[in-house]
């Protein structure tokens, strides 16, 4: 029968050295109020100790929310995860090999959840191959400290072909999740929820094991009032529920209040955004637009990427369905803190479903971002200077989908341009090179894509790239630079040419639309860009 507890209650069922399961999306989906007082019982008790935690996304703000609550020395031992951006302070403890961190493919990790409720023996997957997850290239150990620990996988042959095979973790003693509302028996609801997450899988797991599920609410309802469409944890796996302050229940940590269109509650008219303006985003968005047809289905990565939705509305390229990896299908994809949630979606699915769906090939195109690329079309976007953040869902989206976009500057650190006559002019160089004779860290191997005959083009301002059979071959070039000066002498080795190099197309430097779409555009995306601007 489900009990219903306090914050505090919750974090005082723990016990030293067991393993803790969390769900979250950054804000969406966090047991935020669960999180802070267990943070608060260490700092009184200094209990529990050596906690294993397995969390499949970034759950934290950058700076004290989420499982930020739970840097303190001694809390935490290791931690299983897929990306850690926004978690500053436990990175800092890897860092100084205070607790071992092992990253793990997002839709791997979620993967792993179902086997642990089906009590499989494990997950197979290709997912990983070849990337800094490969056992043979470190097996995704982010410090020393974890490098003395057990791999997760290894690497196994079926029927001629390489998989990783990851055995199935050690079941979880606990796991805090999030929903909605819980009625009088336990059972909870998502309706207000903009992502649906992995807390079902996460439950079923730890039901599974025999271990205690604690749910987080924003209230408790009569039994019987919840609308059976919304509730998506039956009381049969919920052992605890606790009703959370507002102020530690928010929609997300990216805004404050509820937002209803984001879950389907209402619909919010698009209008009077500014088109994008004309600088080495749009070209690069520009460029990759031009790759766009109509009933792709594509993902959008963080960043420069999320342009491509703007360019394509103002282009009047429609019928292009775009999604994120937390579940989210259609809609206009917010960023920032409020990254995989889309205003006005079209269908919320969960996380582990999406990521099936990625790692099956259903992504027509992925357009990511550019951190690092080398010779041999390796990209980096999950290790700099020594400092990790991990993948998150970019292993499963660009090893999968059918011809994978990376776009970005060519250089960081301040980089100057501007743009006349169809032309481009540096202004001032940036200070970092983005291409690198060898990535740091492998999170996308060149040759493997190739190998598999997936297609894969790196966009920036001033040139854009193809991985061809002798890796990465300059193919196009901006009018008004230099090829050697500007191209060439800012990277770490000399690329292969294209015996087809051409420049690139002087409609991507200038104000005015390029002209690329049929201007048929769903009506949705063409008032959000233009309803208020008289332009048609």
């Amino acid at each position: 029968m489900t009990e219903f507890i306090t914050p505090a209650e919750a974090a005082d069922l723990l016990l030293d050295g067991q393993r803790l399961g969390i769900s979250g999306f950054s804000g969406f989906g966090t047991p935020e109020a669960i999180l802070a007082a267990l943070g608060e019982r260490y700092k009184r008790e200094q209990k529990p100790r050596n906690l294993v935690l397995c969390k499949a996304a970034g759950v934290g703000d950058y700076h004290e929310r989420g499982v930020n609550h739970l840097a303190l020395p001694g809390l935490v031992k290791s931690i299983i995860t897929s990306y850690m951006a926004q978690e500053p302070s436990l990175r800092a403890l890897a860092d100084a090999n205070e607790l071992s961190v092992h990253m793990v493919p997002l839709g791997t990790l979620t993967s792993m959840y179902r086997a642990m409720a089906r009590k499989d023996p494990g997950v197979w997957t290709r997912v990983g191959l070849h990337t800094f997850v490969d056992p043979r290239l470190g097996c995704g150990k982010v410090n020393e400290r974890a490098r003395q620990e057990a791999d997760l996988c290894e690497v196994r042959s079926l029927e001629g072909r390489e998989y990783l095979f990851y055995p199935a973790f050690p079941y979880f003693n606990m796991v805090f999740i999030r929903g909605t509302y819980a009625d009088a028996d336990g059972n909870i609801s998502f309706e207000k929820e903009a992502l649906l997450g992995e807390q079902l899988e996460l439950a079923a797991a730890c039901r599974s094991g025999g271990g205690t599920v604690v749910v987080q609410v924003e209230d408790i309802v009569p039994k019987g009032s919840l609308d059976p469409r919304y509730v998506k944890l039956h009381h049969v796996l919920v052992d605890y529920v606790v009703k959370a302050d507002p102020e530690q229940h928010p929609q997300s940590f990216g805004h404050d209040g509820y937002w209803p269109e984001l879950c389907g509650e209402a619909r919010k008219p698009l209008v009077g955004l500014d088109l994008l303006p004309l600088d080495a985003r749009k070209v690069c968005a520009r460029r990759a637009a031009m790759r766009l047809e109509e009933g792709m289905f594509v993902n959008l990565g963080i960043g420069m990427p999320e342009g491509v939705g703007s360019v394509a509305a103002e282009e009047g390229i429609g019928d292009v369905v775009l999604s994120t990896e937390s579940g989210v299908i259609g809609g206009v994809p917010l960023t920032g803190l409020d990254m995989g949630a889309s205003i006005n979606p079209e269908c919320i699915s969960s996380m582990p479903a999406i990521l099936d769906l990625y790692d099956g090939g259903l992504l027509d195109m992925a357009v990511l971002g550019l951190a690092e690329v080398d010779q041999h079309c390796n990209i980096n976007v999950s290790r700099f200077h020594g400092k990790f953040t991990g993948p998150g869902g970019f292993i499963d989206i660009s090893q999968n989908a059918k011809r994978v976009l990376v776009i970005g500057t060519f250089t960081a650190g301040g980089l100057q341009e501007t743009f006349r006559d169809g032309k481009l002019v540096i202004l001032k160089e940036g200070k970092y090179k983005k291409f690198k004779k060898d990535v740091e860290q492998i999170t996308f191997s060149g040759p493997f894509a190739y190998a598999r005959t997936q297609e894969v083009q790196i966009i920036t301002e001033r040139a854009v790239f193809n991985n061809t059979k002798d890796g990465l071959t300059l193919m196009e070039y901006a009018p008004g630079i230099d090829i050697e000066r500007d191209i060439i002498g800012q990277m770490e080795f000399r690329p292969k040419i294209s015996k087809d190099l051409k420049e690139m197309d002087s409609r991507l430097f200038k104000e005015p639309k390029m002209g690329l779409g049929c201007h048929n555009v769903a009506e949705e995306l063409h008032n959000f860009f233009y309803s208020d601007k008289g332009m048609e």
